[in-house]
């Protein structure tokens, strides 16, 4: 018991694990808000700013009640509106690139905080997540790969070559361990949240008589509010036996996704969790929400999963740029390649056998 105990402490406090997922989440999340924010750029004041019809005074009376408050509520001038909507665009891109991400972290868990509190109401679920993510990243070391903040620690490795930190051995020790503590458990916790929120939501859907009977998702396809496209939805209801078998899918995916997490099985699963989110993103007009599910999905995926994928991806680029320079090589025949000329008039060109040789005169080889 003693040997388990030190392992887990071990594992605990020594390695961060899941690094690659952590940068997922991070340029994931990072960019869905700076696409929400870009895509709302033209209604902003309606959404968030003074102009809203979620009234400050409303805002305010329900921050009472929830305990978030919002930056955007200090005041009513549509002059610092708009400054703090250009702040959220830059901390949000800088966020997402991995820039100094101890600090635009916590700035951007304010940010999405703010504006998801000012107007609770505007817009759909995926916000709600988003906010929790943003909060638990807090706490992670998403910068350290895939980030502007690994390249700067990679450069400045390599021109400080053996050089010692100036931080005391017990100082950085410490705060390696703290750094690590920290990380692991909020990813544990990014985890078990994803993981009971599936749960809950299929325990849900079991409760339902429309998903019993597999006719939710004619429910669901012939809702107005949930039909950018209503000659879609009405080609995808008239199959019918594909929209019951889908509906039980959802159900059983959601329910049993808790029990495959340590398993091979979960590489199964998630690709088809990946198929249900793209439809509803497509087919219900919910792009956020299926964004930031299919996001927060990453956390499940091992680094040597994305490392694999990194390693698949340059091999690819690798053999990509081979293959131009082979065709560009191919595209230019000896013929056309012009001759040079010494000074002494011989011709030393691609299509000459002679080299020069060591006395300075040309031999034939």
């Amino acid at each position: 018991m003693l040997d388990g105990l030190g392992s887990a402490r071990a594992a605990l406090t020594e390695r961060p694990v899941s690094l690659y997922a952590a940068a997922v989440l991070r340029g994931g999340y990072g960019f869905l808000f700076l696409a929400l924010l870009l895509r709302e750029f033209p209604h902003r004041d309606e959404m968030w700013g003074p102009g809203s019809a979620w009234t400050p005074a409303l805002s305010a009376e329900l921050s009472d009640e929830t305990g978030f408050s919002s930056i955007l509520a200090l005041s009513d001038s549509p002059l610092y509106f708009e400054a703090c909507y250009a702040l959220a665009v830059v901390v949000t891109a800088l966020f997402m690139l991995g820039w100094r991400t101890r600090a635009t972290s916590v700035a951007f868990a304010v940010i999405v905080a703010s504006f998801h509190s000012r107007a609770i109401f505007m817009t759909d679920g995926g916000d709600n997540l988003l906010l929790l993510m943003a909060l638990y990243l807090c706490l992670t070391a998403c910068g350290r790969r895939w980030s502007l903040d690994a390249r700067r620690t990679r450069l400045r490795a390599a021109s400080a070559g053996t050089k010692s930190p100036r931080v005391p051995a017990q100082l950085g020790i410490v705060r390696r361990q703290t750094t690590t503590v920290l990380h692991n458990c909020a990813m544990f916790v990014i985890a078990v949240q994803v993981a009971f929120l599936y749960g809950s939501a299929g325990l849900y859907k079991v409760q339902g008589s429309f998903w019993n009977d597999g006719t939710a998702l004619h429910y669901v396809l012939n809702l107005d509010l949930f039909r950018p496209w209503p000659a879609l939805s009405h080609m995808m209801d008239q199959q019918t036996m594909f929209i019951a078998i889908a509906g039980y899918m959802a159900v059983l995916i959601q329910v049993g996704f808790p029990f495959v997490l340590f398993s091979k099985a979960k590489y199964v699963v998630l690709p088809m969790l990946l198929g249900m989110h793209l439809m509803i993103a497509v087919l219900l007009g919910l792009p956020f929400f299926s964004g930031a599910m299919i996001v927060a999905d990453a956390v499940f995926l091992s680094d040597g999963f994305f490392t694999f994928l990194a390693g698949l991806w340059g091999r690819a680029g690798r053999s990509a740029l081979a293959s131009r320079q082979s065709g560009a090589s191919a595209e230019l025949p000896g013929s056309v390649v012009p001759a040079q000329y010494r000074a002494d008039g011989v011709t030393v060109g691609p299509e000459s056998s002679a080299v020069r040789g060591t006395s300075g005169q040309v031999s034939s080889p």
